[in-house]
């Protein structure tokens, strides 16, 4: 995915509209993470009705207010408009996180080509390898919410267990990958102590503990 955006600035859509123009700016936001590309324009109505949809969708994967940690995610517009003035405009409907290409900028057009993007809206997902993981995602948005982003984290192969909804915490303890393994490896240590312990005993370790053996080896103290 770095590769396709490596020689290109992107903006974010903040008030500011602070541009990441390094290579260096552009792994860090992109790498490893799965891309949204949004083609859409102003000018259609589809478009102008999806928007609300796609930014509640990315906001609750992505918002702190959600989610306790947001999702490997990364929405990039492509604005196929007609002017800057529409795109501005759009990108108003748009979430503060997403980043754009600007009105001036051609590779706006061939991402359209690379993708053959036939239909507005369209919502390319790529994997972070850059290879195309749904050509097309908006009916899937649709119908299926954020519910449709852990099937794209399966098979995208990002492995981040930390992600769940905020809700999902409640009632659960948190544990890690190896602590069936610590459980079971202190489970074994506690049994060995336990022996060691009984067979010290055997062994008069102390106070009657040699009456005690001689009674239990058979032997007789009279």
């Amino acid at each position: 995915m770095v590769d396709l955006f490596v020689d290109q600035v992107l903006v974010k859509n903040n008030k500011d509209q602070d541009e990441l123009d390094t290579e260096r700016e552009i792994v860090v936001r992109l790498q490893n993470r799965i891309l949204m590309l949004f083609f859409a324009s102003a000018a259609c109505e589809s478009c102008q009705q999806f928007a609300p949809t796609l930014t509640d969708f990315f906001e609750r994967l992505t918002d702190e207010f959600y989610v306790d940690r947001a999702a490997q995610l990364v929405l990039l517009y492509i604005s196929l408009d007609q002017s800057e003035e529409q795109q501005d405009s759009f990108l108003k409907e748009l979430p503060k996180k997403c980043l754009f290409l600007t009105y001036e900028d051609p590779y706006r057009r061939e991402l359209e080509a690379m993708f053959n993007v036939q239909e507005l809206p369209t919502v390319v997902v790529l994997r972070p390898d850059c290879s195309i993981l749904i050509p097309n995602a908006v009916e899937e948005i649709r119908c299926l919410g954020t519910n449709c982003y852990r099937s794209w984290q399966e098979a995208a192969e990002i492995i981040d267990r930390n992600f769940m909804n905020s809700e999902d915490f409640e009632g659960k303890s948190m544990r890690s990958f190896t602590d069936p393994v610590r459980r079971l490896k202190y489970k074994v240590e506690d049994e060995k102590k336990k022996k060691k312990k009984e067979k010290r005993r055997g062994w008069g370790g102390g106070g009657g503990g040699g009456k005690d053996a001689e009674v239990d080896g058979g032997g007789s103290p009279w």
